[in-house]
């Protein structure tokens, strides 16, 4: 039977620190683990933390001269974006899942991935200095007074697209606003964010799903490019190590991704 066309995944926040990186990076590997061939696309030439991420990573397995599911991963440096669609059908060519990694900044390959994604992932730190990125709040009533740039640009995509899925057998493209950092929000303030969400995701369209905490394991996890996925070879783990896996597959299952016939395991058995 013929190749499916790959699920392009991409990351993408215009804000720097919202945990872009490290949600790709164990979003990959648990697509990995399930025999799904992934291929990743750095597109911040400049800090590269997929890439590194990925290259730590392999490093560790010859070292240590283990076997643990990983994904090929390119960097992509300054170039036009018809040039990056064919470095995309170039690599990508027998991919299940692209997933593209975005710098935390306006960039012109950053919005070419993002208003081609199937799959649009965007973290945010649980604060209205990232929700500004998605729409402006009044500022005594926290109730969204306008659209942002960023959220009239993926709508519009999404609307183009949505004329263009039946045509190119596409998918409409599944936007999810991500949560991270809930843990380390007042109260209240957590409330208001909810609120506005819920108003702004009626507006455009996105789902929302809770992400990953703040903690040091992720931190720590970057120099060996372990995941919290790969059991066994994390030494002794704590109950905060649990914790953060447990947020993990619960985001995995709410990004609802797609099954590939290369797929030999369901995603309860990512690894608990």
């Amino acid at each position: 039977m013929p190749h499916v066309a790959p699920h392009w995944i991409t990351f993408a926040n215009e804000k720097g620190g919202t945990g872009k990186s490290t949600t790709a990076v164990h979003v990959a590997v648990a697509l990995a683990y399930r025999g799904a061939k992934v291929v990743g696309f750095d597109l911040d030439h400049r800090q590269r933390t997929l890439a590194r991420y990925i290259e730590n990573r392999a490093e560790t397995l010859r070292r240590r001269q283990i076997d643990l599911p990983t994904i090929e991963c390119h960097t992509v440096p300054l170039i036009p974006d018809e040039e990056f669609g064919e470095m995309v059908s170039e690599h990508g060519r027998d991919a299940d899942f692209l997933v593209i990694d975005t710098p935390g900044r306006d960039d012109p390959l950053a919005r070419f991935a993002a208003i081609h994604a199937d799959t649009l992932v965007t973290p945010m730190n649980d604060s209205f200095v990232d929700f500004d990125l998605i729409g402006q709040v009044e500022g005594e009533s926290f109730k969204v007074r306008k659209l942002s740039f960023y959220a009239e640009l993926i709508w519009e995509a999404r609307i183009a697209r949505s004329r263009k899925a039946i045509e190119e057998n596409r998918p409409p493209m599944d936007w999810v606003v991500v949560r991270n950092r809930t843990g380390h929000t007042e109260a209240r303030n957590v409330a208001r964010i909810e609120q506005a969400l819920m108003e702004m995701s009626k507006r455009v369209g996105f789902r929302v799903a809770s992400g990953l905490s703040e903690r040091v394991i992720y931190r720590e996890l970057f120099p060996s490019g372990l995941t919290l996925l790969d059991k066994g070879h994390l030494g002794d783990l704590g109950t905060s190590h649990l914790v953060a896996r447990q947020e993990l597959r619960q985001l995995l299952a709410a990004l609802r991704l797609p099954d590939h016939q290369r797929d030999e395991l369901p995603f309860e058995r990512v690894p608990a």
